[in-house]
């Protein structure tokens, strides 16, 4: 019988990483051995990004294409800017390990930075067209 087994990863410093294992619904801190494991992305943190929608009523119509984006993201097992390319054909792919995502028909950008290892995405930035023009993307 094959287990279903989902991955969650957290770092809880620099040198220390909490791996649990989520099998056939079951919490476990071990592998299951015959097992296949696969990381699932993560995204640091979906606050940042409710914090955007509700700040201000002009920014609420971003909460649904975000949660969207948000939700197929989380699905995500990219191990390399191509694999992202081949999902997400308008993202932006820069320097530092950064990506810019088209969000609500280009109505907003949100940049993430990412560690493809980790399976980790660290919001960096979420704003109007207009305020990403006014910052560099690459460094923020």
């Amino acid at each position: 019988m094959l287990a279903t087994v989902a991955i969650h990863y957290s770092v809880v410093s620099d040198s220390i990483a909490v791996v649990f294992f989520l099998v056939n619904s079951h919490l476990s801190l071990v592998p299951v051995l015959g097992s296949v494991y696969t990381l699932i992305m993560r995204v640091i943190a979906k606050r940042t990004l409710r914090e955007f929608w509700e700040s201000s009523q002009k920014y609420a119509d971003a909460q649904a294409p975000i949660e969207a984006w948000h939700a197929e993201v989380l699905k995500a097992t990219w191990k390399s800017p191509q694999e992202l390319k081949a999902q997400f054909r308008n993202a932006s792919i820069l320097k530092n390990h950064r990506v810019v995502f088209n969000i609500a028909g280009n109505k907003y950008r949100l940049i993430v930075a990412i560690d493809y290892s980790r399976q980790a995405m660290f919001i960096k930035f979420i704003g109007t067209h207009k305020q990403y023009d006014d910052i560099d993307a690459e460094n923020i």
